[in-house]
């Protein structure tokens, strides 16, 4: 098909799609003056305001192009074009290209770090004239139109111009504003047509709606200065760090439906605040189609879940949280993108975003697709949405999802199932190098934040820096201390003895990385129980080993984190459509427990030894660690200037009278203790100990009771 052009050689229908600017809008003419073309399929009649009068075009084919011809002075401002919905807006095809060369030339590099601010839909003023820019990354379409409500999701209309080797389609509309809905018309070389959702948009339709919404998320006036201010030089030094985690959707509900951001901000910050809890750590909030995906299946990387409310919603849940002093770190999810015809996969009818072949770029675990992380465009394209959160949302940290599976090609694979790298090895080194060139312009952009692997292999070097060759993220989650904790706490304590090496080993690597010790939600889920269900003995030793689970972890080097509803005893798994059980504080025993929460919480934050140096060995000092017989380990927790000797007892045996070998202490006491009355247990605190002397007053040791199933906590004097 060819569009015959009035004074003008004809040019081929693909090439108008590709280029509609060629022929539309105001163009001279050779013999002189100017014409208006337009572009109006099936329509009858056209009409525009041309120095403001009315006007009718004069359709010139059958395929919907109309002109009007004009005095060689007019310019693109002397006229308006009618649209469908009967709204006069500047012409959108006298506009100059909104993604230049300088944003093509960084993208195709994969360095365009602010990305976000250039495609996708983006309120704008161009011209002078204000209005959307859009534009989208289809490389391998035949043609690209916009669809929105005021063109009535007409494909025809508005066909996009491509911007030559860049791959990518842009277009200025003239009058549109905030709240209008949206998606991508893309015709493929298939002749397949396909509506997408806007991969960079900034907010979606509710689920199970997916048009993209424009939205402004730079309008909101931000209140945290002080605390962004100083947020990199407090990550930089020693810091005390205990983590909630918590899936918005089911910590409170009302009516059976959801918090939004702006009420959760204001009851998870005084619930953080009154539980001593430094950090959130929310389960992924971009837009995803299925609740019970938890958000980890992602359609919009840049696009605040409109489950709990509007971009802006989200900015005030963020700034109010610092306001109240709590960080907000935020789950993202670069492994894997799901199948879901609206968004990526396949997104201009070639395998675009992911590999094509499945031995790379499917997993069979998750039944999604892998990110294609050797194409530039796709690195930068995920970058740019980490950096956005950064950014526009002032998120202090990002914990990234599946590491693991990123680093490993054989990852949940059979032999035959994967494809070997250029070394004949299982590393994936497109992914390896993505994840450095991620960290390394968060760094660079965002000097302080938090970036958080969840990594479950024993690969070298997650949080070491990059320039020793390491892949610079600056904590990982301890995933072999998650595993070995709750397997020996799911034993009985007549046979711990045995498993004494579960609690001790993860002391032989603890400082080879910086670690955060998760109790995370993947614990609750899937059959594998509450923790609070997973403890042996009757309901009193249950509780007695909970409280003695979580001072472990309190006291073990490391940052903590810790999934809601531990506190509060749930006996049931997590479920992401029900709110959290709070009903169960009714009872003493969970009323009990939870008061011990905060209590271990605050008496954390309140004693450096717990974690000045988490990350190095002159923090931590083993006293007795194969003590089988009884299931007790001792250590000591050191500061700068104080010491905490730490004493465990995985047993319900209470012994009255306990030797511990410590030598040169001067002066011991008590200082917290996981059975005391208030928190249900019982009461076998130490209110005074013996220090215990050899005939030459030489110091060696101290008794004293060992209390059931306890964590017990001493402030330690030494004389040296």
């Amino acid at each position: 098909m060819s569009v015959n052009v009035k004074n003008s050689p004809t040019i081929e229908f693909s090439s108008f799609l590709r280029d509609p600017h060629q022929v539309l809008g105001l163009h001279s003419v050779p013999n002189g003056g100017k014409v208006i073309r337009l572009w109006r399929p099936g329509a009858s009649s056209v009409y525009l305001e041309l120095f403001g009068k009315t006007a009718e075009a004069k359709q010139i084919n059958s395929e919907g192009l109309f002109e009007v011809e004009v005095p060689e002075s007019t310019t693109w401002k002397d006229y308006k074009v009618y649209s469908q919905s009967g709204a006069l807006n500047y012409d959108p095809y006298v506009f100059l290209p909104t993604f230049g060369e300088m944003d093509a030339y960084l993208f195709g590099k994969g360095v365009h770090y602010q990305l976000y601010d250039v495609m996708g839909a983006r309120l704008s003023e161009q011209q002078g004239v204000k209005g959307v820019k859009f534009a989208v990354w289809a490389p391998n379409a035949l043609a690209v139109s916009l669809v929105y409500d005021s063109n009535f999701w007409d494909g025809r209309l508005n066909p996009m111009r491509e911007l030559g080797a860049s791959g990518v389609w842009e277009i200025f509309m003239p009058g549109i504003a905030a709240n209008e809905k949206y998606k991508f018309e893309i015709h493929t070389r298939s002749g397949h047509l396909r509506i997408k959702s806007d991969p960079f948009a900034l907010f979606t339709e509710y689920r199970p709606a997916t048009a993209s919404i424009i939205t402004n998320v730079d309008s909101y006036v931000w209140k945290d200065q002080e605390w962004m201010q100083k947020r990199a030089q407090k990550n930089q030094g020693a810091f005390p760090m205990n983590v909630y985690e918590v899936h918005l959707g089911s910590w409170k509900r009302q009516d059976g439906h959801p918090l939004g951001y702006r009420q959760l901000a204001i009851e998870l910050a005084q619930y953080c605040k009154k539980m001593a809890f430094s950090h959130v750590e929310i389960l992924p909030v971009m837009e995803h189609p299925l609740d019970e995906s938890w958000g980890y299946q992602v359609t919009g990387f840049f696009s605040v879940s409109s489950r709990y409310g509007t971009p802006e919603d989200f900015q005030f849940f963020v700034d109010h949280m610092h306001e109240q002093g709590i960080g907000v770190l935020l789950d993202w999810v670069s492994a894997h993108f799901p199948t879901d015809g609206h968004s990526l996969a396949q997104f201009d009818g070639t395998y675009l975003y992911e590999h094509e072949d499945p031995r790379k770029g499917f997993h069979p675990h998750w039944n999604t697709y892998i990110f294609n992380y050797g194409r530039c465009e796709v690195s930068n394209f995920l970058i740019a949405s980490a950096l956005f959160w950064l950014d526009k949302m002032h998120i202090d940290g990002l914990r990234v999802d599946a590491v693991a599976s990123m680093l490993y090609l054989d990852y949940g694979r059979k032999a035959g199932e994967w494809i070997p790298n250029v070394y004949g090895r299982n590393e994936n080194i497109e992914a390896i190098e993505f994840i450095k060139h991620l960290n390394s312009a968060i760094e660079k952009h965002f000097p302080g934040v938090h970036r958080v692997a969840e990594e479950s292999t024993a690969f070298t070097g997650v949080t070491h820096p990059l320039e020793r060759g390491g892949l610079g993220f600056t904590m990982k989650w301890n995933m072999g201390w998650m595993n070995d904790t709750l397997r020996y706490f799911h034993k009985d304590p007549l046979f711990r003895g045995y498993d004494q090496n579960d609690l001790t080993f993860s002391l032989i690597y603890a400082f080879s990385e910086q670690f955060i010790l998760p109790l995370s939600h993947d614990e609750v889920v899937h059959g594998k129980g509450a923790l609070l269900s997973k403890m042996p003995g009757d309901d009193w030793q249950k509780f007695a080993n909970l409280r003695l689970l979580y001072s472990y972890l309190i006291c073990h080097p490391g940052k903590k984190l810790i999934f809601m509803g531990a506190e509060l005893g749930q006996w049931s798994e997590w479920n992401c459509l029900d709110a959290l059980p709070w009903d169960l504080l009714r009872y003493e025993r969970h009323a009990m427990l939870h008061h011990f929460f905060k209590e271990m919480n605050h008496f954390y934050h309140q004693n450096r030894p717990l974690w000045e140096y988490d990350f190095d060995y002159k923090g931590f000092e083993w006293v007795e660690f194969s003590d089988r017989s009884n299931s007790v380990i001792s250590y000591l927790r050191k500061s700068s200037d104080r010491y905490l000797f730490i004493v465990h007892n995985f047993t319900p045996n209470f012994v009255p009278e306990y030797f511990i070998g410590l030598r040169n202490v001067h002066a011991i006491q008590e200082v917290f203790n996981t059975d005391r009355e208030e928190y249900w247990g019982s009461g076998k605190i130490n209110a005074k100990l013996e220090i215990v002397q050899e005939k030459n007053d030489k110091r060696i040791g101290v008794r004293l009771q060992l209390a059931p199933l306890s964590t017990m906590c001493f402030e330690v004097q030494f004389v040296f």
